[in-house]
């Protein structure tokens, strides 16, 4: 995933933010109402003191009913400071879940050939620690208005009892806001380049765990942590550049606002003792300064969280800003319901200039099924992802029923043709959720009927607990042939016009070959189907059998017809023959040596 080569903030990054931020202005101002009654109790406590010291420590009157009044201001100030930070997380955790849920609705409707090239440790860094980023920021918007507001309150009030006293006291403020100017110019490239590290990191994590079984095979281990160690080095180094920045201008916002509460005192001290200021005064005077100090210091790691947000936000703009290249049209047609499938002239390629398909024909009728046949990088499953809609032909047509795939909605295409990967994918959950996977409504009934026509419900039945039996992740405490049978299962819960076998059986064992033959051949009865193999046996349970070479179909015909006349065809099985040779070899002597 590129990175741009620019370091300023991005505008237009922030136009997502803005939007649901407008959204919420409601939640947003309640939390500005509630931070300015905030600032009413902070600002009435010093005058309360004031009175208190002149009137009853100076005056006869009883310190009693003044302690009680400041305690009543410093109940409602602390009322007030929790529903502050109440208001403000409850808002900033709003955005995020509205921010993350947009994002990987967006993801997951970005093109197949995206997610070819895109690295999912960076989609998960950008879904995860980039998104808390833009949230830890938001949380500071109604808390740094309210902070705002009463810098503003403090000032005037400093300048209403002491205009000659309140310029020293705010003397530093310009060298404050200078200070913030510099430091967010110089933090931003620093605390993007962190963050991108951390996505690089989280790369390395995420290929580690999920490939454990071939890092564990190849005794790989050091050399993952080789690779680990360098990213965290990385992040080492460019966290340390960013400390560097900090370093140098967080400590200025902590000693800028204490000059000017040095002065105040030694200032307001002399009036004192001159009789040109009250004690009660200069306390409650030496409190607003205080008062000051918390949110001017604030000031720089305002801008830091800014930055970070920025940073945060470029980033998930890169994948917002991806434009889906399957979308559904502006008037799509009916699904179609016979599964009557017509290629016509189609030349795709994954990339344009060098085309996998070319010129490639195929009809087939409802309720039969082909085999698609080839060598090695011939394009058989670049058929199936075509009609499922992964992608889009360059040139031609396909067509569900008469009508071309892109005038029906995606949804509908997926619902009307089924598809079991080669590579079986099954989640962490239970059985019956994996198979009514993309039919959560599915009944129990339902799901059962599914796994009765895969073949599985027998050994789902003898699972510990049927077919509420966690699975446990990438469904690797089943067999192969399990894992497919519940895949196939998976892919017929909705019942589509089309289904796609994509080697459905190279997963499998020869010799367990045949559990899954039996469950394809329930399950293409009646159904127009797509076999995908290389196995004369798997082969041989089509109805007919297509020859592809050089991106087209070169033969047609029964199985028994093109082992006949067809000398490539021939050549196709037998290399197979011999690769599963091979593979029945290599694992004869893994199990001897373990």
């Amino acid at each position: 995933m590129s990175e741009p080569s620019s370091t300023t903030p991005s505008r237009a990054a922030w136009k997502p933010l803005l939007a649901l931020l407008r959204r919420q202005w409601l939640g947003l101002a309640l939390g500005v109402g509630v931070g300015l009654l905030w600032t009413l109790g902070k600002i009435a406590v010093p005058q309360l003191v004031r009175l208190a010291i002149d009137r009853s420590i100076e005056g006869a009157e009883s310190a009693w009913g003044w302690a009680a009044l400041i305690a009543l201001a410093g109940l409602v100030t602390g009322t007030f400071t929790a529903a502050r930070r109440y208001v403000a997380f409850s808002q900033s955790r709003l955005v995020e879940r509205r921010l993350r849920e947009r994002l990987l609705d967006h993801i997951l409707c970005l093109h197949i050939g995206y997610h070819d090239r895109a690295q999912t440790g960076q989609l998960m860094s950008r879904a995860s620690s980039d998104l808390n980023q833009i949230q830890a920021f938001v949380v500071m918007i109604p808390l740094t208005v309210s902070n705002l507001f009463l810098v503003v309150v403090v000032t005037i009030v400093l300048f209403s009892m002491n205009a000659y006293l309140a310029l020293f006291a705010l003397v530093p403020l310009p060298f404050l806001l200078v200070n913030a100017r510099t430091f967010s110019t110089r933090i931003h490239p620093a605390v993007r380049a962190v963050q991108q590290e951390q996505a690089q990191l989280a790369t390395v994590v995420e290929e580690t765990v999920a490939g454990v079984r071939v890092v564990k095979g190849f005794g790989a281990e050091p050399v993952q942590a080789k690779k680990l160690e360098a990213e965290a080095d990385d992040i080492r180094n460019v966290s340390l550049d960013a400390a560097r920045i900090r370093a140098m201008h967080l400590p200025i916002n902590e000693l800028l606002p204490s000059i000017g509460l040095i002065a105040v005192l030694g200032i307001g001290g002399y009036q004192v003792i001159n009789g040109e200021m009250q004690l009660g005064e200069l306390v409650a005077f030496n409190i607003y300064v205080q008062m000051l100090v918390w949110p001017l210091r604030t000031i720089g790691m305002t801008v830091a969280w800014a930055q970070r947000a920025t940073a945060a936000l470029e980033r998930v703009d890169e994948v917002m800003s991806v434009t889906p290249e399957i979308v559904d049209p502006d008037d799509p047609r009916p699904r179609p319901t016979e599964g009557a499938v017509r290629f016509d002239d189609v030349r795709f390629g994954y990339d344009a200039d060098e085309p996998v398909l070319d010129g490639f024909d195929l009809d087939i009728e409802p309720g039969t099924s082909v085999a698609i046949v080839g060598s090695t990088g011939s394009g058989k499953s670049t058929v199936a992802r075509l009609l499922i809609r992964f992608y889009d032909p360059q040139h031609g047509s396909i067509a569900l029923d008469g009508t071309d795939l892109r005038d029906l909605t995606v949804a509908d295409v997926r619902r009307s043709v089924g598809l079991v990967f080669e590579d079986t994918l099954l989640f962490h959950d239970s059985v019956g959720a994996n198979i009514a996977f993309a039919h959560p409504e599915a009944t129990p009934e339902q799901v059962r009927r599914a796994a009765e026509l895969a073949g599985a419900a027998d050994f789902i039945d003898d699972l510990p607990d049927g077919y509420d039996t966690i699975i446990g992740e990438r469904g690797f405490s089943l067999s192969g042939g399990q894992r497919q049978r519940i895949a196939i299962a998976r892919s017929i819960v909705s019942d589509p016009a089309v289904l796609i076998l994509d080697d459905a059986t190279s997963a499998v064992d020869p010799t367990k070959e045949h559990q899954i033959r039996d469950a394809m051949s329930t399950v293409m009865d009646g159904r127009t189907t797509i076999v995908i193999a290389h196995r004369a046996g798997t082969i041989a349970m089509a109805d007919r059998v297509v020859l592809v070479a050089d991106g087209r179909v070169v033969a047609d015909g029964a199985h028994d017809e093109l082992l006949a006349r067809e000398p490539h065809y021939r050549a196709v099985l037998a290399a197979a023959e011999l690769a599963d040779a091979e593979l029945a070899d290599a694992d004869g002597v893994t199990e001897g040596a373990g």
